[in-house]
């Protein structure tokens, strides 16, 4: 997985964590990676966007579910701390840290969000 899609992949999410009543992770949320910064926009919709690309979340327990279209759910285990947000698992080798710099914007009209695969759906390691 390239840096950007793998860092954009790791923030889609926008419900309550487990023990965390009122954290929210919508937002417009930097990702540092090898070819600069990107930001990643995540909506409390079940959408996230980063440049063209659009995926839908899940969040269950203490793990994020991301898809991106493709058929399969990338699970990782997540952890937040007021605006810094820790994931691992899934496809990264080591844990990546993001940081959020701003609200979340609405989605624009027509916007077409990807279907979610059945929760058996899920990716390989």
């Amino acid at each position: 997985m390239n840096p950007l899609r793998c860092a954009a992949v790791l923030v889609i999410a926008g419900s309550p964590l487990a023990g965390q009543s009122h954290a929210r992770i919508e937002g417009d949320w930097q990702a540092k990676t090898s070819d600069g910064i990107h930001h990643i926009m995540v909506r409390g919709d079940s959408s996230a966007q980063f440049g063209e690309q659009v995926a839908r979340w899940r969040l269950v327990g203490d793990s994020l579910w991301i898809t991106l279209g493709d058929g399969a759910w990338q699970v990782y285990g997540m952890r937040l701390d007021g605006n810094r947000l820790t994931l691992s698992g899934g496809d990264l080798d080591d844990p990546v840290v993001l940081r959020r710099t701003g609200a979340a914007t609405p989605r624009p009209p027509g916007l077409v969000v990807p279907a979610a695969p059945p929760d058996t759906a899920r990716a390989g390691p």
